[in-house]
C-alpha cells in the first residue's frame, strides 16, 4: 500500500513539474499587465482627488499674488486683515490699522478680502 501511495505521488510531482513551468508563462503574460490596471487605476484617481486640484489652488494664488495693487483689502498668512498701501517685487507694505503699517512678503497674503 505504502508503494502505491509513494508511487502515486511522485506521479503527480512528476506532472506539476510538468504542467508548472507551461501554466506559469500563461499566468505571467496575462497576469502582468492585468496586475498593472488597479495600479494605473489608483494613480488616476489620485490625479483627479489630489493633485490635480492642488494645482488649481496653486495656480489660483499665484494670480492673486501677481495680481496685487495699492487699495486692495488682503489678509495675511498671520491672520492680519488690512490695505495694501504700496507693491514692490517681493515684499509689499500693508496698512492693519490707522498709522500702522507693516512689511510683508507678498508670497504670505492667502488672499483677498472683502
Amino acid at each position: 500500500m505504502k508503494s502505491i501511495i509513494t508511487h502515486s505521488i511522485a506521479a503527480m510531482a512528476a506532472a506539476f513539474a510538468i504542467v508548472t513551468p507551461a501554466l506559469a508563462e500563461d499566468a505571467a503574460s496575462a497576469g502582468g499587465f492585468a496586475s498593472l490596471i488597479p495600479l494605473v487605476l489608483i494613480m488616476v484617481i489620485f490625479y483627479f482627488l489630489l493633485i490635480r486640484p492642488q494645482q488649481k489652488k496653486v495656480k489660483e494664488h499665484r494670480n492673486i499674488i501677481e495680481g496685487l495693487k495699492k487699495g486692495d483689502k488682503v489678509i495675511t498668512g498671520g491672520g492680519f486683515y488690512g490695505t495694501v498701501i504700496d507693491v514692490k517685487d517681493d515684499f509689499m507694505k500693508v496698512e492693519i490699522a490707522e498709522n500702522v503699517r507693516v512689511k510683508v512678503k507678498r508670497d504670505t497674503v492667502l488672499g483677498l478680502s472683502d
